[in-house]
């Protein structure tokens, strides 16, 4: 029988510190892993295939050049794919359970049984042409793509073999897998649903952790030195990052400059002081899920209690953005549809804005319809086509601007938060930040 984690050991409290949070041990994640894995073979992988009209799909790879599918497939205790690993998915109808095979030399996990024994069957090529050939697949589904990276990972060595090991008539019947591998990427199961929120909650718990004067020290600290605590603290609760963070800020008498130039500028080394207004870019990987955040601190001057009220207002615009956005959320609308909707929103609310949203799951920038990036907010060509689907999870990520006559100048209001769209609602995986952070937190008694 199965040993079956309680899901109350992942819990995190909203008013406990990032240091206190239970992070499971490895032996313990794996088994989560596992466990999520197995149920998103039954619950979602199905319904992918149906929709996208693949019966059989073929996910090939060799050791340490792994397609970023076969990866999502292979169980915890694997780091990489043996030998030449080849996964057989079969669909045979609906009412019918789908057929996992493994044509390798090792079993894959609980789910893709081992297929072939070269003592037994021979040549692995000529295993899996007469494994498919028993089957009779009428779209035999393969990861190349023009479009989506993710959904390109079959390499051209292991096309041609495949290729050459089929007879004639099946060849006739290979077809992209993208619709499919980029739906499996995508989609989260209910089971991962109850996990998320715990795991963007302890990105926001050392998010805050760090925004604070139990590491900030003005007049001292730098910007870097802000994100290098944040590398650290990530290795120190044994979690990883798909990204370095970042950490910049804005101030009054900082020369203003275009969006291009801040992107640049984001590991800038720059010394913090009382009036800054901080951003920080940060994400965590933590059970094969990832965070995206981006959110914002004010540095209080002698005898303020909070942030001015123009920065206040700032943000509130960005909260507005975020609203404009996700209420244009609607299944089967394409990235570039909401893109120019949520811009046309803003426009006339006379919000100065820029969109660049993307999906969040399995990989960081993941699987699914990208809504603008920040130099192209006409559209995406080819993954802003792609529409929107129920069970995807989004990194809300935008920026505001806004005119502060104090500072003589605009500043951004850059946000970002994970977000899941079930369909019908979008709602943030573990809510959004609503005010800016304080430094120090509790200002002393004046």
């Amino acid at each position: 029988m199965k040993r079956m984690l309680p899901l109350l050991m992942l819990t995190v409290f909203a008013d406990v510190a990032a240091s206190d949070v239970h992070i499971l041990p490895l032996r313990e994640r794996a088994a989560v892993i596992d466990r999520l894995l197995e149920d998103r073979i039954h619950s979602v992988l199905p319904a992918i295939m149906r929709r996208s009209g693949i019966d059989m799909w073929i996910i090939i790879s060799r050791e340490y050049n792994e397609d970023p599918v076969i990866r999502t497939f292979l169980p915890a205790t694997w780091q990489s794919a043996r030998r030449r690993t080849v996964l057989l998915i079969y669909d045979p109808g609906p009412g019918q359970s789908l057929e996992t095979l493994a044509v390798a030399r090792y079993g894959v996990g609980e789910s893709f049984v081992k297929a072939w024994d070269k003592e037994t069957h021979g040549e692995q090529w000529r295993r899996l042409a007469e494994l498919i050939a028993a089957r009779e697949p009428q779209r035999i589904g393969l990861n190349y793509s023009d479009e989506f990276a993710l959904a390109d990972g079959l390499s051209h060595t292991e096309y041609r073999l495949f290729r050459e090991a089929l007879p004639e008539p099946l060849r006739e019947r290979i077809v992209s897998a993208e619709a499919l591998a980029i739906g499996w990427l995508e989609t989260r199961s209910a089971e991962e649903m109850k996990i998320y929120p715990q795991i963007v909650r302890i990105a926001h718990d050392i998010i805050a952790e760090g925004l604070s004067d139990a590491v900030i020290q003005p007049g001292v600290t730098t910007t870097n030195d802000v994100a290098w605590w944040y590398r650290d603290r990530i290795r120190e609760l044994k979690l990883t990052t798909w990204f370095h963070p970042s950490v910049s800020l804005q101030r009054s008498d900082q020369p203003e400059i275009d969006a291009k130039q801040s992107i640049e500028s984001r590991h800038d080394d720059s010394v913090i002081q009382p009036g800054d207004l901080l951003h920080v870019d940060f994400g965590i990987t933590y059970l094969r899920l990832n965070t995206d955040t981006q959110q914002h601190a004010y540095l209080l001057r002698p005898g303020e209690v909070e942030a001015p009220q123009e920065l206040q207002q700032a943000f509130a615009r960005g909260n507005r953005l975020q609203d404009i956005l996700t209420s244009q959320f609607k299944s089967g609308r394409t990235g570039n549809e909401i893109l120019a909707a949520s811009l046309a929103q803003a426009q006339r609310e006379k919000i100065v804005a820029s969109i660049y949203t993307h999906p969040i799951g399995y990989h960081g920038h993941a699987a699914g319809p990208t809504i603008g990036l920040w130099d192209q907010q006409g559209g995406v060509p080819g993954r802003g086509d792609y529409p929107l689907y129920p069970n995807t999870a989004h990194s809300i990520e935008l920026y505001a601007e806004s005119n502060v006559p104090s500072w003589g100048k605009t500043v951004r209001i850059k946000l970002e938060e994970d977000a899941y769209f079930d369909g019908e609602n979008t709602g943030y995986i573990d809510g959004r930040q609503k005010s800016l952070h304080l430094i120090p937190r509790e200002p002393a008694a004046q």
